[in-house]
């Protein structure tokens, strides 16, 4: 078991913390990128059937822990944007959303795809799990919310050095690209109001955002969300 190191006592507590400020029902998700093989704990196991990223999210939401490789991403465009493959063909031209209906060109849907945050493909897999069980420190932990309790993450973020926070979405691969991606290479939170994919597959209601967030940082959320009251 790796041992995690968190400013704040551990994630156990950093979950519980996040949970009963912003009255969130489920639990943040923590996402760990894996180079190798050998690197996975010995007592995290793969995923036992292939779904989308975006539904491994909300499993993990739910209490449930695993890894998964590009062979368990049913999404192989999602699979791309977070380094576990090359990016299909038509996903890198912006065909395939072109012939879904979501651009006038391809033009258009070639320059998104392009502005997508996206990891090299390099990894060998993720880890996912619910953040008050995570064994590891997560590269990134994923909020599920409503806008109300996304605007208190919000607080919290410029609560000690002030600015603005910033959301880059173009409602298409928003968990995997906009929600994890992201973070993850610009090493600033997002916020992302989900795509069609995510809200069809994963269950992401209405009502729903998503809040990407750097799992170094955590704590400083954390504390800030404690000082708000």
């Amino acid at each position: 078991m790796t041992e995690s190191t968190c400013d704040v006592n551990g994630y156990g507590m950093v979950s519980q913390k996040i949970k009963e400020k912003l009255g969130l029902t489920k639990s943040p998700v923590a996402i760990k990128f894996v180079l190798r093989e050998n690197d996975i704990p010995e007592d995290i196991k793969k995923i036992a059937q292939g779904i989308r990223h975006c539904e491994m999210v909300q499993k993990a939401a739910m209490g449930e822990t695993f890894y998964a490789t590009a062979e368990e991403q049913t999404c192989k465009g999602g699979a791309a944007a977070l380094g576990l493959m090359e990016a299909p063909e038509k996903v890198k031209t912006g065909e395939m959303y072109q012939g879904l209906g979501r651009f006038s060109s391809l033009g258009s849907a070639k320059r998104t795809m392009e502005d997508i945050p996206k990891i090299e493909p390099m990894m060998y897999a993720l880890i996912y799990a619910p953040l008050d069980e995570a064994n590891f420190d997560p590269d990134v932990i994923v909020v599920i919310s409503n806008p109300a309790q996304a605007m208190k993450l919000a607080q919290a973020m410029v609560y000690t050095l002030g600015g603005r926070v910033e959301a880059d979405f173009s409602g298409i691969q928003s968990i995997c690209a906009d929600a994890v991606a992201g973070p993850f290479t610009r090493k600033r939170p997002n916020f992302t109001m989900g795509c069609s994919g995510s809200r069809k597959f994963a269950g992401i209601k209405p009502e729903e955002v998503i809040v990407g967030m750097n799992g170094e940082n955590i704590g400083c959320i954390v504390n800030a969300l404690e000082s708000m009251g």
